[in-house]
């Protein structure tokens, strides 16, 4: 029922940059991925500066992922379970995006979000150390998706919470999106799933991942993508995005409810970032963190929508 999102994936996602900064894996954590032969070669190995080995490789990856698991649990215990838990397991029939669900399904689209937000940046940074893209996408899957069940589950035993299998539905139906981007390239060059969010008049301050009445979930088709268009040379910073979005559910009573749907064109800043700051491979670790961050994030002020109230 609370957002899922980034309140604890960011967590872990910040916990695996520092530990996995700490692992010695023989890769270069100024390069966004594995490091290229050429370097490597010229890399003479010495007893101070051993060469990478496939256990060092798993310890990287066994912080990222304990390291991410810790992170979650310290802060559920301090924010989401501090009153405890109870000694039966209790669940709850949220619904999903109905008009009159507790959320409108904004905390649904919220939750398959979690789960492709934590699988793509799990992912990217096991590929930064040197772990291939089927390798790393396997295990964000699976790492993401235990932490969210997990968490579910102890919701379930918490006196504050109770399991929804809503919830737990919709992180699978995000974490598995996700995975299936992260093993065809083609697919990941076509869909993206982002939030946009511009701070409501609902909210004290800005909360992207828990004032609702902000929060647009959107589903985004690149012209990048598509062999056609890719080529084109302004068709191809094009993108078609439809979207899902809910107001006034933690507002007063007397505020109306509203789901809406939108749909609009966007502009592809990634694929024009990449054309030119980044061409010529100029800056490969900004290059790899841009895209990244807006495979995530829709910028507000890039896009032109046509919203439909449900």
């Amino acid at each position: 029922m609370r957002a899922p999102a980034a309140a604890f994936l960011a967590i872990l996602a910040g916990v695996s940059l520092a530990t996995t900064a700490r692992a010695q894996t023989g890769t270069d954590p100024a390069f966004p991925g594995p490091v290229p032969q050429a370097r490597l070669a010229t890399a003479s190995p010495t007893a101070e500066t051993p060469a990478a080995a496939p256990r060092d490789l798993r310890l990287a990856n066994s912080l990222v992922v304990g390291g991410g698991i810790a992170g979650v649990a310290a802060y559920g215990l301090a924010k989401w379970w501090e009153d405890g838990f109870t000694g039966s397991f209790g669940t709850e029939d949220e619904g999903w995006f109905g008009q009159d669900t507790p959320y409108g399904g904004a905390d649904k689209a919220g939750h398959a979000y979690a789960g492709y937000f934590g699988v793509r940046v799990v992912s990217a940074l096991l590929q930064s150390y040197d772990n291939d893209r089927r390798t790393a996408g396997d295990l964000a899957f699976w790492a993401t998706l235990g932490t969210l069940t997990a968490v579910e589950v102890a919701d379930g035993f918490s006196k504050q919470y109770k399991f929804s299998g809503q919830d737990a539905l919709m992180n699978v139906a995000g974490t598995a999106f996700a995975w299936w981007c992260e093993r065809d390239p083609a697919i990941d060059d076509l869909l993206d799933f982002r939030l946009y969010y511009r701070q409501s008049a609902e909210s004290d301050g800005w909360d992207a991942f828990g004032d609702y009445a902000g929060q647009r979930y959107l589903l985004v088709l690149k012209a990048s993508g598509v062999p056609a268009l890719r080529d084109k040379p302004v068709l191809r910073y094009l993108e078609f995005a439809v979207g899902y979005g809910a107001r006034g559910y933690d507002s007063p009573p007397e505020v109306p409810r509203e789901r809406s749907v939108y749909v609009g064109l966007q502009l592809n800043l990634a694929a024009l970032l990449n054309d030119t700051a980044f061409r010529d491979g100029r800056w490969p670790a900004a290059r790899r963190a841009s895209e990244v961050f807006f495979d995530l994030w829709q910028v507000p002020g890039t896009a032109v929508y046509a919203k439909t109230t449900l």
